[in-house]
């Protein structure tokens, strides 16, 4: 009997410990368990704020964002392209792979099969043969497809683009940053320009847009969740406009997670622990003249003010030396296309100056220079406002300064931005402070600001040679033959001088380090010279 109960109470004894051990190890499963749930969710970032000093720049729709980099962005969280660009280069996006067949001269595009709209409808190759098509039909302003032959479904999945002409910037310019739209909401649209229902925010990108704000300058994103590249680590993504004297303190409160911030203040954020980024000089700020019209439509009037304009002084006293002159040729000195031969053009030189301005009949009379008893006289348009590497008033009373120390007449005048970017498209003014970035993208840039048709452009198409130069450039898929082609583009141009280039600012952008913030390759999109890409706040 007591052996019996022996061996009962030792097999209750053992069950019992098999037991203590299999909770046990659940309960060690239920601890990994929730280890690993705690890293998920640290790895997620409940919301990122980004300061802006100028606040709105449009509905985030293809066609009704403003036409400038900060424009593209907002709109580039909501709609993919077919290709993306992160630090290190191309990246897949709607399209997983893809492969130039050059003896069709035609790319073709392997897309995604778990793509999705945000209204839920999938994502076909139909939406991108309707896209391209449409877009020639409706051209929209960051992307010209002049080049293109015709786009086919090869199936549900997969895409040819067939090219009338070699085109070498077709990846960064087409392939990589035009928006592919959703056939079953566009189809509809006939005039994509006024359209702002809500549907025109329906996109396959990983954010939606949750609150636009025209009047106070802010747009809130919220994470998409069946996103194809799995759920953003950011679940809402927030841009709120700060003014560049109080974005340090937002910093520092905790309000905002990244902003562009002074010079002298990104050493001292630094060592307060907020990482600071800078990039190359793709941004430049000129003076765009009015080569349509006298005075200006000399070129020796245009060599003459450029040769009054002290763009180091610029440099030294605007930017405090965070900066760079800016080269006739427009491209950067760091840039991998700059031309060194035009190195020490347009030294500031008075005697030179007058030398041009004599030669094309101006005497001076007291302070300024007059022809035929009318005295030379230029209004000078810049907008209100800016940042702290661009103080447009203050640049203009500089400019002012420098020009009639040299006898040349300038009358200033401050506009509100767009109404200035309006003017000079129509071409009512003289000179103009205008800016842009892009120039540290793929060469095409040139074609975009010297004979394209946007504000930013000087709309330069008198010179036959710069016409065809620029032209080559864009069919030359031999890197040292398109580099030669870039090289000579920039000599024509400095020579013509259709605009003036003044200076390349060092931008300084401090962030929380809750996301791993980037430059992106050669810029987004076009060159987009700004570290906010999309990625970022997906991975």
């Amino acid at each position: 009997m007591k052996n019996n109960l022996f061996t009962l109470f030792t097999r209750l004894l053992i069950t019992l410990v098999l037991l203590m051990a299999v909770f046990a190890a659940a309960g060690c499963d239920n601890n990994k368990a929730g280890e690993r749930k705690e890293v998920d969710n640290q790895n997620e970032i409940a919301s990122f704020a980004i300061a802006d000093p100028t606040g709105d720049w449009g509905f985030p729709s293809p066609y009704a964002h403003y036409s400038r980099g900060p424009g593209y962005v907002r709109m580039s969280f909501i709609f993919d392209t077919l290709i993306w660009k992160d630090d290190k280069g191309f990246i897949p996006a709607l399209a997983e792979k893809w492969e130039y067949l050059p003896e069709e001269n035609a790319y073709v595009f392997n897309l995604r099969q778990n793509a999705t709209w945000h209204d839920g409808k999938s994502f076909t190759a139909n939406d991108v043969v309707f896209t391209y098509n449409y877009m020639q039909d409706h051209p929209y302003q960051w992307v010209d497809l002049e080049a293109l032959q015709s786009v086919e479904a090869l199936d549900d999945y997969r895409v040819k683009v067939v090219l009338a002409k070699p085109y070498a910037p077709f990846l960064d310019y087409v392939g990589g940053t035009l928006p592919i739209l959703p056939e079953h909401i566009w189809k509809n649209v006939p005039e994509p320009w006024q359209f702002r229902e809500k549907e025109a925010l329906v996109g396959t990108g990983p954010f939606k847009l949750a609150d636009y704000n025209k009047e106070q300058g802010t747009y809130r994103y919220e994470a998409f969740d069946e996103y194809y590249l799995g759920k953003p680590k950011v679940r809402e993504l927030k841009f709120v406009k700060i003014s560049s004297e109080m974005t340090a303190h937002a910093l520092r409160q905790k309000q905002v997670d990244l902003a562009r911030v002074p010079p002298e203040l990104a050493e001292d954020l630094n060592a307060e622990g907020f990482t600071i980024l800078t990039g190359s000089h793709d941004w430049v700020a000129k003076l765009m003249l009015n080569h349509q019209k006298e005075p200006l439509s000399k070129k020796e009037l245009r060599w003459a003010l450029a040769y009054a304009v002290d763009r180091q002084a610029l440099v030294d006293t605007v930017l405090r030396g965070h900066g760079i002159p800016a080269g006739p040729g427009l491209v950067p000195s760091d840039n991998e296309w700059y031309n060194a031969g035009l190195d020490g053009s347009y030294p500031t030189d008075p005697a030179k100056t007058e030398e041009l301005l004599a030669g094309l009949g101006y005497t001076k009379n007291g302070d300024y220079y007059e022809k035929d008893g009318r005295t030379l006289e230029l209004e000078l348009l810049v907008s209100s406002g800016g940042s702290a590497t661009f103080p447009r008033e203050r640049v203009g009373e500089m400019i002012k300064s420098q020009l009639e120390q040299h006898g040349i007449k300038v009358n200033m005048r401050s506009l509100e931005a767009k109404t200035l970017d309006n003017r000079v498209a129509k071409w009512q003014f003289d000179m103009a402070l205008s800016g842009h970035g892009g120039l540290g993208g793929d060469p095409k840039i040139l074609n975009r600001v010297i004979t394209g048709s946007g504000f930013n452009s000087a709309r330069y198409t008198q010179d036959q040679e710069l016409n065809q130069a620029l032209q080559k450039q864009l069919a030359a898929t031999d890197p040292d033959e398109r580099l030669k082609l870039v090289g000579r583009i920039q000599e024509v141009h400095a020579e013509a001088l259709p605009c003036l280039p003044l200076y390349h600012p060092t931008w300084y952008y401090a962030h929380s380090g809750k996301a791993h913030i980037y430059y992106t390759f050669r810029g987004v999109a076009i060159g987009v010279p700004i570290p906010m890409n999309k990625m970022s706040f997906v991975r």
